[in-house]
């Protein structure tokens, strides 16, 4: 038998209502906004109706709400939950997104041996949802 154990996927879903979502947002304006997500992701979210630039498509922040939250599924973090804008959902010309990790969500996915994570979002009626599979490194045994 080897010394080396593995590789495998590590799964995470989450289910969000939009209502939710809204009603934060209704309740802590920006400061619950800009404690979630990134600009960029705030960016992606701003409701281009709106010519004030002010109002969000909740759909989409709550989307990108579940995938953090799957995303933190994969990560499985034991002791310190890493902050949600460590965790950010980038939105790609072509429209799909992928996630980007830095600071502590970085470090968790390197000692778990997650060399990649790919990401689904979709959203239906008041529920977003978001599927996160992160791929895992063989590991030597001791790891």
């Amino acid at each position: 038998m080897s010394g080396a154990a593995p590789g495998g996927l590590r799964v995470g879903i989450d289910l969000v209502a939009v209502d939710e979502v809204a009603e934060s947002v209704a309740r802590f304006g920006d400061r619950y906004v800009h404690r979630i997500f990134t600009d960029h992701e705030i960016s992606c979210c701003i409701n281009a109706d709106d010519e004030s630039g002010t109002s969000y498509v909740m759909e989409s922040l709550a989307a990108r709400f579940a995938a953090k939250e799957a995303v933190l599924k994969v990560l499985r973090p034991v002791e310190v939950q890493p902050p949600w804008r460590s965790i950010e959902l980038h939105r790609m010309a072509g429209g799909w997104s992928e996630i980007h990790l830095s600071g502590q969500a970085s470090e968790l996915a390197s000692r778990a041996g997650i060399g990649e994570l790919s990401v689904s979002l979709s959203h239906e009626a008041n529920l977003a949802a978001a599927v996160v599979v992160g791929w895992c490194r063989p590991r030597t045994r001791g790891e």
